[in-house]
């Protein structure tokens, strides 16, 4: 993409123009649901940009609606207790927050116990919140839904595990395709008559009757649930893998088969408390970690990646107008974040471009990272000077963000360390910038370096749009800095210190200052 090709779209080039103040998007800027699973109740509320929404709100009871449900057909006694009133308070704090009528959804327990009518009514009659039994294919379809929120144009298949089933669903093209659900919850065979051989017989029965009804449309499995995802921080914990962050983490087959190991002879009691899981999860990760076992073998994904989004990201993913569909959860993420944080809200935008020339020729990929870092470079102002590079690599590295994988993270994270310093030795995240090569290291250093210079030429009034501009000829290693006479008083002191910075990060044979009409 160059300067014309971004001016032709008038904003952003392919990203489009701003959307989180449009009012359809607004409409969505809290908005709470509820999710009443087999093992878990929960409420999110969320907030924020539409699109890459925060979460404003987030809190979870492990009641176990569906333990013992195989034998007496109920719900359990103690589950539908804690159920209940984990939802009064729902309730009652939805009210303190002003929120919009809960959006509220019920799995497999509810919607396979004898009782489940009965106790659906009694929550509506006590609490006022009305519920929605969905069916295994709804259920997997709202769990596709909530990768998309986070993997627009996702290719791949969508594993969701739950207490008391197991959902598949196909993604192509960021449409979701054929939906199937498996009695494949860990509540539902854990005690099984027969122990682990009829466990596995069980497991491996039902995954050959998906496997005969769904073929996966891409090479990757994503994989979404509490269960899931603990065993994805057991992987990071055998790994020594430095950035505890589940979202967008990928394993391949190798290190999954080597974690179910790991996990098979481990003290699981030692291994919760080092992973910090809890113990009604810990109980249920050796038969989901069998269920996955058997997955691996059947389905041979290339790739294996961690969604922190599932059912209720799915809800609200529901109710958004196609246009915001479409958009870039990052970009919409760091856009509502500049207009919140930054000092100069906009400015993001004319940093973009000024440092534009420097990644000529580079992708879509590329650039929606360099964009990202344009608009949060001045979010951290407020954090102490001595510790804002830090603030930034952190706030970056372990932020709710979605569309940005472990790699991008860190380096945008690198890109706004290097906004506020030079040198990236000797901080306390030495250990995250393994996970890129050196020559991204060194491509992260630059654009921290040249937002660092841009930031001064771009503070004032007198330097309008146009008073600046960079040329980089890669070839002859030739950086040009372009002024106007208007914008030449700003190229003191500091603001050459750091053009020079950028030129030695750059490895510049030629470098030189052209001033209009000078």
């Amino acid at each position: 993409m160059d300067g014309q090709t971004d001016s032709a779209h008038g904003d952003w080039g392919p990203f489009g123009h701003p959307l989180f103040d449009n009012p359809q998007a607004r409409r969505l800027s809290r908005v709470g649901v509820v999710d009443i699973g087999s093992n878990s109740v929960r409420l999110v509320v969320f907030d924020g940009a539409a699109r890459s929404p925060a979460y404003f709100y987030n809190e979870k009871i492990m009641c176990g609606l569906g333990a013992g449900m195989p034998e007496t057909g109920r719900l359990n006694p103690k589950g539908k207790e804690r159920a209940l009133s984990a939802l009064a308070r729902f309730q009652t704090l939805a009210r303190g927050m002003d929120l919009p009528p809960l959006t509220a959804v019920a799995t497999a327990a509810m919607r396979e116990a004898e009782d489940g009518p009965a106790f659906r009514s009694e929550i509506e009659q006590k609490t006022g919140l009305k519920i929605w039994v969905i069916d295994g294919e709804e259920e997997a379809r709202l769990s596709a839904q909530g990768v998309l929120l986070g993997w627009p144009g996702a290719d791949g298949m969508i594993c969701d595990i739950g207490g008391s089933s197991m959902e598949l669903a196909g993604l192509s093209g960021g449409q979701v395709g054929r939906r199937m659900t498996s009695p494949l919850g860990p509540l539902r065979f854990k005690d099984l008559d027969g122990g682990k051989k009829a466990r596995e017989k069980h497991i491996r029965k039902n995954i050959q009757k998906l496997a005969d009804k769904m073929e996966m449309p891409g090479s990757r499995l994503f994989l979404v649930g509490g269960s899931w995802r603990a065993i994805a921080r057991i992987d990071m914990e055998r790994r020594g893998y430095p950035l505890h962050v589940l979202h967008e983490y990928r394993m391949d087959r190798e290190a999954v088969n080597e974690t179910l190991k790991f996990i098979e002879k481990a003290d699981l009691e030692a291994l919760r408390g080092a992973c910090s899981i809890s113990s009604a999860r810990m109980s249920l990760v050796p038969y989901a970690a069998e269920v996955l076992a058997e997955l691996m073998e059947v389905f041979a994904p290339s790739e294996i990646a961690i969604s922190s989004y599932g059912i209720r990201e799915g809800l609200l993913y529901e109710q958004m107008p196609q246009m915001l569909r479409d958009r870039d959860p990052l970009v919409e993420a760091c856009r509502f974040s500049e207009a919140k944080d930054a000092r100069l809200p906009g400015f993001g935008k004319k940093l973009y471009r000024f440092v534009l020339p420097l990644f000529a020729g580079a992708g879509e990929a590329r650039l929606r990272i360099v964009k990202a870092a344009c608009l949060l470079h001045d979010v951290s102002w407020r954090a102490h000077p001595d510790y804002r590079a830090e603030t930034c690599f952190d706030y970056v590295t372990r932020a709710n963000l979605g569309g940005l994988d472990h790699q991008e993270r860190v380096f945008l994270g690198l890109a706004l360390l290097h906004r506020y310093k030079n040198k990236r030795d000797g901080t306390r995240f030495e250990d995250f910038y393994t996970l890129i090569d050196e020559s991204e290291q060194q491509k992260a250093e630059v654009l921290g370096k040249a937002m660092r210079f841009g930031s001064m030429l771009w503070m004032s009034d007198a330097s309008q749009e146009g008073g600046a501009h960079l040329d980089w000829d890669a070839e002859a290693r030739a950086l040009v800095l372009n002024l106007t006479q208007e914008a030449a008083p700003l190229f003191g002191e500091v603001a050459e210190s750091r053009f020079n910075s950028l030129a030695r990060s750059l490895n510049a044979d030629e470098v030189r200052v052209e001033i209009a009409g000078a």
